[in-house]
C-alpha cells in the first residue's frame, strides 16, 4: 500500500500529520479522492465532510467548513478553517445552532442574510457528519 504525507491546518493548530493511503475532500464540483502519484493540484474545498485514510489504523472523519487543497510531490496540504473529528461533534449544539440561523433567516430584514445562510450550512454539515459513523 503506498502512502503521501498529509497535513491539515487550521488558523490555530496543525491538526493532522501523518502517512496516508488516501484522502478524500469535498471541491466545488463534488468530492474527490487523493491517492499516491495524484496529479499536482490546488482546489477550493467546500463545506462538508473529509474522510482520511491513515497508513496504520482506522479511516477518519472530519466535519470541514472549507478551505483549500494543495498537492505536489506525493504531499498533500490542507488549509482549513475549521475542523472537527466526527468523535468531537456537539450534536446539541449543532442542532441549537440551526434552529438559531432558521429563526434569522424566518426575519430577514434585521439579519445579514449571507452570514445566517453560513451558519446554517455549517450546522447542518455537522449534523449530516455526525450521523454517519
Amino acid at each position: 500500500m503506498k502512502v503521501f504525507a498529509l497535513e491539515i491546518v487550521t488558523p490555530s493548530k496543525l491538526a493532522f500529520n501523518a502517512e496516508v493511503v488516501s484522502i478524500t475532500v469535498p471541491g466545488t464540483l463534488g468530492e474527490f479522492q487523493v491517492l499516491y502519484n495524484h496529479a499536482a493540484i490546488v482546489s477550493i474545498l467546500e463545506i462538508g465532510k473529509i474522510k482520511v485514510q491513515p497508513k496504520d489504523g482506522e479511516t477518519l472523519i472530519f466535519a470541514t467548513s472549507g478551505g483549500t487543497i494543495e498537492v505536489l510531490n506525493n504531499k498533500a496540504v490542507v488549509l482549513v478553517a475549521s475542523l472537527e473529528r466526527i468523535e468531537e461533534i456537539d450534536v446539541q449544539r449543532a442542532e441549537q445552532a440551526v434552529e438559531r440561523a432558521r429563526k434569522r433567516l424566518a426575519n430577514r430584514d434585521q439579519v445579514d442574510v449571507a452570514r445566517a445562510e453560513a451558519a446554517l450550512t455549517r450546522g447542518l454539515n455537522r449534523l449530516k457528519v455526525s450521523a454517519r459513523n
